[in-house]
């Protein structure tokens, strides 16, 4: 077994423990968007001898109510997961994901613009371990490194390529955000345009939609960010992701951020995206 197989066994074994046994006795599910085995391939859970119950009750929510809901396809699914998990600071359960998440078909410059994503949102002291444990995959697995650079900008240009993006994204509001801006808080917006948008969500790599999306992801699992999160809901629907969609996109982390943060940002969708 390679070392990188051995680490994602562990990370199971610690964390998700989906019980391959179990979970195909008790439900069966089509092949694709709803197979928890095309997610979790080969994967026996961990705790099953010491905790049976646990693992039942865990194996059985996420197999056979969670997967199953919404439209996500594995690959949506995944990258949500993985976004989660760096916000929540969950290196084993990041491990096994990103291996499914390369299994899914994931590129693995996608997977690395995941965490170059997650850098201005959730900070670069909670995304390097992240960063170190992709690598130590991607070695494993014969990826060679470093990949194909991904940036779009320059030191001259990055802030008014990043100010585009943010029009693009969230329209007039940005305007407004300079123009009512205290001066000795100005910095802060010129900070956003040319440093979070112009160093990260203008990179190539993944579209507009998807970073918006991940950062949903990120902002829900974090936590503690509901103004942050209404304002990026606005940002997915203006870039294509209704509310169905993001409401999908919850549900498929409730398992990992639990019921409190989950229910925030089903609040957080109600307010911005009335029922």
């Amino acid at each position: 077994m390679s070392h990188n197989k051995i680490i994602v066994t562990i990370a199971l074994a610690v964390t998700l423990n989906i019980s391959k046994a179990h979970n195909m006795e008790t439900v069966k599910h089509e092949a694709g968007n709803h197979n928890p085995e095309a997610l979790f391939p080969g994967n026996l859970s961990g705790i099953a001898a010491t905790d049976p119950e646990l693992a039942a009750a865990f194996d059985n929510f996420v197999s056979g109510e969670v997967i199953p809901c919404g439209d996500l396809d594995n690959r949506t699914r995944l990258m949500a997961i993985l976004a989660s998990t760096i916000a929540c600071q969950a290196p084993c359960e990041y491990r096994m994901m990103l291996g499914a998440a390369l299994d899914a078909g994931i590129t693995p410059v996608e997977a690395k613009e995941i965490l170059y994503q997650a850098v201005p949102y959730v900070g670069i002291s909670k995304v390097s371990a992240f960063i170190h444990a992709t690598n130590e995959i991607f070695t494993g697995r014969g990826i060679a490194l470093p990949l194909e650079g991904q940036s779009t900008t320059s030191p001259e240009t990055r802030f008014e390529r990043g100010l585009a993006v943010q029009k693009e994204i969230f329209g007039d509001r940005i305007e407004n955000n300079y123009r009512n801006s205290p001066e000795n808080q100005l910095h802060i917006q010129r900070y956003l345009s040319a440093n979070c948008f112009g160093d990260y969500v203008a990179r190539g790599g993944l579209d507009l939609k998807t970073r918006e999306m991940l950062t949903f992801s990120m902002l829900l699992s974090l936590g503690g960010c509901e103004s942050q999160l209404k304002g990026h809901i606005q940002g997915n629907v203006n870039m294509g992701n209704d509310k169905d969609f993001l409401l999908a996109v919850v549900t498929q982390l409730i398992p990992y951020v639990g019921y409190p943060r989950a229910l925030n940002a089903i609040a957080c969708l109600n307010e911005v995206i009335p029922e």
